[in-house]
């Protein structure tokens, strides 16, 4: 796959993803956040499962192999996968759609810092600008007049944190197993056991609170999981994670988009300069490095 080819799938992953905060709002039906995120991580992971366990079985009649180590690895994305999805559930209850999308954002700064400092991964000087570009986006998104955040928009700043270490997970763990696929539908399993698990013990749900769920389950779940988070895998095997986490955040624009068409959550000016700058700097990542005559993730 070229570059361009793995941008545009995270392009589609953006779009999947941002079309779906609306989902995460108004169709959860009586389900708690910990418990609707086990089951649209569950609905993903049966999508995903058959072609993965093709494809392991493939990479068991080669010479490569999966150790214990890797297995470990996709266990420690799944748990970093629950936290982001857990905490940003819990957010997207007590604020606006756009908010939330706006918010998640933040964790785009974060990744290539935590490549440099954590991973001393080689960052192409582009990638700060375009960092920077996208968090003041974000900021002025959210109503860059105050700072006067709510419950709502605590909780997905907190995600933020788990998303960014859930995106360098999983570019390590695709390129290391040479399996993203088998990455993928460890990750929604384990994600949705640790949501069962702790949804049982701190929301106590009845049957009857899966009633009015069914449709977000089964749209989060195939979308927005098993299609989204397995394009993400996939194309993070060739873009750096920095490129990727930049390329992603346009789900914040999508999300905007989607609660102004179905939720009437209007755009205000300031919004629409953020929305302005976030596409300014994915445009600044993807189109400095091809000027430059060198390769992202290169300095």
């Amino acid at each position: 796959m070229t570059r361009l080819q793995a941008n545009l799938l995270l392009l589609l992953t953006a779009f999947l993803w941002g079309s779906t905060f609306v989902v995460q709002q108004v169709a959860t039906g009586g389900l708690g956040a910990i418990m609707f995120t086990s089951a649209r991580f569950f609905m993903g992971g049966l999508v995903i499962l058959p072609i993965a366990y093709i494809q392991y079985k493939r990479i068991q009649r080669s010479q490569y192999v999966i150790t214990r180590k890797h297995w470990l690895g996709m266990v420690v994305t799944g748990l970093a996968l629950f936290c982001a999805a857990v905490l940003q559930q819990v957010g997207i209850f007590y604020t606006s759609v756009a908010n939330a999308g706006f918010l998640t954002a933040l964790y785009v700064p974060m990744v290539p810092i935590f490549a440099f400092l954590v991973l001393k991964s080689k960052i192409h000087w582009s990638t700060w600008p375009a960092s920077i570009g996208c968090l003041v986006g974000t900021y002025v998104m959210s109503g860059a007049q105050s700072i006067n955040l709510s419950a709502g928009d605590m909780w997905v700043i907190a995600s933020a944190f788990f998303w960014a270490v859930h995106v360098l997970m999983v570019g390590s763990m695709a390129t290391r197993t040479q399996a993203p696929l088998v990455v993928a539908a460890v990750q929604f399993m384990v994600c949705a056991a640790a949501g069962l698990v702790v949804g049982i013990i701190v929301e106590h749900p009845s049957p009857a609170d899966f009633n009015d769920a069914y449709f977000g389950i089964f749209y989060a779940g195939i979308l927005s999981v098993g299609t989204a988070f397995t394009l993400q895998v996939v194309a993070q095997r060739f873009s750096p994670a920095p490129d990727a986490a930049i390329i992603l955040s346009a789900e914040t624009v999508f999300a905007a988009l989607s609660g102004f068409l179905f939720l009437g959550q209007g755009l205000s000016n300031d919004q629409l300069t953020g929305a302005s700058l976030i596409l300014a700097s994915i445009l600044m990542v993807q189109l400095l490095p091809l000027y430059n005559g060198s390769k992202a993730g290169t300095q």
